[in-house]
């Protein structure tokens, strides 16, 4: 029994979406015009058929985002704009709210990181009220990973690369906490990404200005074999917001990298069609990256952060060895080039200026201050690079077999694709016996072989009963069979058996009450849950006016670990902690038990 397995990119816009298709991508995720959770990434219902009609030729699904809480009044809103993104042709809706799943909708739902995908039990019941697939926590360890696989057997999508939110997602309220923009409506304005000073219970700072609750970004491109032998379904790419060169990059890197494990498993098969080309090679350091990181897919560690900046850092070029006002020398061989962006770090601060010029081992810079001895230096943009993926010509093709028949008046084309999908067209034609049949084979070959624009790519090419006719009559008839192949494609793909959320009244949710930070806010969420076994339902801390005295934030991630200062390994810094920033003061607790840190609303 086949296994199938998906490439799973993010799509800003229409130009995006054709981008992450053509360069390797089994599906896209795309924001609508409301109730995403990347409010600066929407687009109309039109642009999304538009996406949904391209993508479909090469079996390539594509998931509406509808991941924010909705409000009562937001109810019927929300609920039209669903039948109208199924009517333009998605293939799931990306939810958080459970009130979508009151609202009678003729397709599959998928389970939002969002929704707290965190426990084998909470996954079940997902899987058990009727979801298609549980999209991950990014935190979560190999071993959390295998263990909610071994309790279920629902599609698992996980997140391989991109940006990671410190807290767990759908429980972070720390935006709300410094403004009325949420999160969890779309609206974050990443406060995490700010300097902050930890203060001890007496008011004493113990690190200042530094950028506390700034992680790295999320790089598992060398797991992605494990993560298929743990029963991952789908592999994410994080980055709604990402522009068109980030996309190609990223996304062929995985490609590539993805292809390599499946062809070395039996059984696993990618989940669409078709091999795409392209004239770069993908590196990702390359691409916006604020350093990368595993997170704790191997356990909990420290080294995950990045105090002192939650900029894109880039790629490590080396070590100034010399420096001057006319300009520095490294420590290594490099590629610097007269355009690229380089930054360094000083006092603690992230300093970027652009190399001007390339003399020998003598790189100049357009500014020199803070650059001395010592200095790391980081490539953040590649102008050679960058120009490379802009220009390159990418195409995704799809394979196909041509036969070609003659008879005395008639001439047949039939083609078949790597699916097994089939088209034929006939044409009434006077044909002669061929003179020189190899020239003649030749010709006709050369002629099949020209698949022009289309999305196909002529592979292997048989002629029966060889004649001579003119070869405008054949290209014409090539034309018109790869066409009505294409034709073909798309009506298989448009009767296919769908998915569909038909909700399960049995399924029990895993506790009997839900916090202000458990997200109901309303009232088809609250039927829903009460429905599912829950008797004490809080009201979501979305809908009040303050979070004055709440958790903020959980999450995996640590300070006291980060810095060395682990409750469990004898630390020397004692007592209550604070991060600080301006006028605003949040406690932080740690959990041991859990090995979890919790951001309080002081």
């Amino acid at each position: 029994m086949k296994r199938y397995i998906e490439l799973l990119a993010p799509a800003k816009d229409f130009d995006t979406a054709v981008d992450a298709i053509d360069c390797g991508a089994d599906a896209v995720y795309i924001g609508a015009g409301k109730f995403g959770a990347r409010h600066s990434a929407t687009n109309s219902v039109e642009d999304i058929a538009r996406v949904a009609e391209y993508a479909h030729r090469y079996g390539v699904k594509v998931y509406a985002t509808l991941n924010t809480l909705l409000f009562d009044n937001e109810l019927e809103e929300a609920r039209r704009q669903a039948l109208a993104l199924i009517d333009a042709g998605v293939d799931a809706l990306i939810v958080q709210d459970m009130a979508y799943c009151r609202m009678g909708l003729p397709i599959e739902l998928h389970a939002s990181t969002q929704t707290n995908c965190v426990t084998p039990e909470k996954v079940r019941f997902f899987e058990e009220v009727g979801f298609s697939r549980a999209i991950l926590e990014r935190s979560l360890s190999k071993k959390q990973i295998r263990e909610i696989r071994q309790a279920t057997t629902i599609e698992l999508e996980a997140f391989v690369h991109g940006a990671i939110c410190v807290s767990q997602s759908g429980r972070c309220f720390f935006s709300r906490s410094t403004s009325e923009r949420s999160g969890n409506r779309g609206e974050c304005s990443q406060p995490c990404r700010l300097e902050y000073d930890l203060c001890n219970d007496k008011g004493e700072t113990i690190i200042k200005s530094r950028h506390l609750l700034s992680v790295r970004d999320l790089d598992l491109s060398a797991r992605l074999g494990e993560m298929i032998d743990e029963g991952i379904t789908s592999f994410k790419i994080e980055g709604r917001l990402k522009d068109r060169t980030y996309i190609r990059n990223i996304v062929t890197l995985y490609r590539q990298l993805l292809d390599r494990e499946i062809s070395a498993r039996e059984g696993i098969v990618r989940s669409s069609v078709g091999r795409s080309t392209v004239e770069f090679e993908p590196n990702a350091a390359r691409s916006f990256t604020r350093g990368a990181t595993e997170y704790f897919f191997d356990g909990k560690c420290r080294g995950v952060a990045s105090f002192d900046t939650p900029k894109a850092v880039g790629e490590r070029i080396g070590k100034v060895v010399r420096a001057d006002r006319r300009g520095i020398v490294l420590d290594r061989k490099h590629d610097l080039a007269t355009g690229d962006g380089v930054c360094f770090i000083t006092d603690g601060s992230l300093v970027g200026t652009n190399v001007v010029g390339v003399e020998g081992d003598r790189v100049q810079l357009n500014r020199y201050d803070g650059v001395a001895v010592g200095v790391e230096l980081f490539r953040n943009y590649n102008r050679l690079f960058s120009q490379a993926v802009e220009r390159s010509r990418i195409r995704r093709t799809i394979a196909a077999d041509l036969a070609l028949e003659f008879e005395e008046n008639k001439i047949t084309l039939t083609a078949t694709d790597e699916e097994g999908v089939v088209a034929a067209a006939s044409v009434e034609c006077a044909t002669e016996e061929a003179r020189n049949r190899e020239r003649g084979k030749e010709a006709l070959r050369k002629q099949l072989l020209r698949s022009g624009d289309t999305i196909f790519e002529v592979r292997d090419i048989s002629i029966e009963n060889l004649r001579f006719a003119p070869m405008s009559v054949v290209g014409a008839l090539r034309r018109q069979v790869l066409e009505l192949l294409e034709k073909e494609r798309k009506y298989r793909y448009s009767i296919r058996e769908k998915g569909l959320f038909i909700e399960k009244q049995y399924a029990k949710y895993p506790t009997n009450t839900l916090t202000p930070q458990d997200n109901v806010t309303n009232r088809l969420a609250r039927e829903f849950y009460t429905d599912h076994g829950v008797t004490e339902i809080a009201e979501g801390l979305d809908c009040r006016p303050s979070t004055s005295g709440e958790q903020v934030i959980v999450s995996d991630y640590c300070i006291r670990r980060e810095i060395g200062e682990c409750l469990l390994e004898k630390p020397r810094l004692r007592g209550d902690l604070y991060l600080v920033r301006g006028t605003k003061r949040y406690r932080l607790c740690f959990d041991c038990k859990a090995c979890q840190m919790k951001i309080i609303d002081n």
